[in-house]
């Protein structure tokens, strides 16, 4: 039988810090390389064959996890936050953190982390784009507003962004001198220039090959529009890796985290460690979801009877990770079967 050999890598923007060790533990060889393609390539033809790696997850992790994968004879990402918790210790550098991911790997005791394919994390970057153009959109809509409030103007607050009631108040409202109106077409500009990106990135997805058959299963259940659809096609990637709705609801951060010690427990509102896009979209489609679904409706009226809204729109929200759920491992169109007792999708 051949040896594997196994790999720590300790990524960082500049430099990538290795550790190659054999199944018993001793260190072949450790050291630096520049973070390169070119310069990874070089560095592979060294390596005894066959070998494994192992590196954790950090916004530079994705590139060099597609270079390495078609030599590897396996290839891991760790967790961060649980990685952190094995390998924590008094010193601390890049030669000791590889050393101990290259263990970790070594033993079976890697933390490790879903990675999407490439097609997937490169559609993702785009949806992660588009929402960044949003929340830029809003800020210049919030600027207009009080840029208009700096200078004691009065207007319409549900038609100061229609562009009829725009273009009428900066032409005949006094107050506006020369300096506020040209700074009130730029914002407006801006807003209608990222308006008109976000849309064409919205249907470039929308139109994709890869995400066209999903999203339009996706989409057949009430309440749910492109943005959540691809949102969740995206971040989810493959749904298969969930084994329950439970733990669905939990990688989206709908449920709270728990800390117990002896007879004392304690909850938190909503755990931090979740998916912050797909938690955000899911929210706000939940608020939206009562609108266009009668059952959604019954249950949100059903949770605020118990005196909280936000509890409330936080189990629309479980529901809908339900029936995405549903929807996407069955590869069908949403159906509600009425039981004498239940709802199912």
């Amino acid at each position: 039988m051949q040896t594997m050999y196994y790999i720590g890598l300790d990524v960082h923007k500049r430099m990538i810090s290795y550790c190659v060790k054999d199944g018993s533990g001793t260190i072949h060889a450790e050291g630096t390389i520049p973070a390169t393609r070119f310069d990874l390539d070089r560095w592979m033809k060294t390596l005894p064959q066959p070998w494994t790696a192992a590196m954790e997850a950090t916004v530079f992790t994705g590139w060099i996890y597609d270079h390495l994968q078609p030599h590897a004879a396996a290839l891991k990402v760790a967790h961060p936050l649980m990685l952190r918790a094995i390998a924590a210790a008094k010193k601390k550098n890049d030669r000791i953190d590889a050393n101990k991911i290259c263990d970790c790997l070594r033993c079976d005791f890697l933390p490790e982390c879903y990675m999407a394919s490439t097609a997937i994390r490169e559609r993702r970057r785009t949806l992660r784009y588009r929402n960044l153009l949003v929340r830029q959109m809003v800020q210049m809509k919030n600027k207009i507003g009080t840029l208009l409030m700096e200078a004691g103007v009065s207007y319409n607050k549900q038609r100061l962004h229609k562009t009829g009631y725009f273009r009428e108040l900066l032409a005949t409202n006094p107050d506006i001198d020369e300096g506020l109106r040209s700074l009130l077409r730029l914002c407006r500009e801006t807003v209608m220039r990222l308006g008109k990106t976000e849309s064409a990135l919205v249907r470039s997805l929308e139109r994709d090959r890869l995400l066209l058959d999903r999203v339009e299963r996706l989409m057949t259940i009430p309440a749910v529009g492109p943005i959540t659809a691809l949102a969740w096609a995206l971040e989810v990637g493959d749904v298969r890796r969930f084994s329950s709705i439970k733990k669905a609801i939990s990688y989206c951060g709908l449920c709270g985290a728990e800390k117990s010690s002896g007879n004392t427990v304690q909850r938190t509102p909503l755990s931090k460690q979740r998916n912050k896009h797909l938690q955000t979209t899911l929210i706000e489609a939940a608020k939206m979801a009562p609108r266009y679904n009668p059952d959604l409706a019954m249950l949100y009226d059903k949770e605020k009877q118990k005196g909280n809204a936000n509890r409330a729109t936080l189990a629309v929200a479980r529901k809908l990770v339900a029936y995405l759920m549903a929807v996407d491992r069955g590869q069908r169109n949403f159906q509600v079967m009425h039981t004498s007792n239940c709802i199912a999708a």
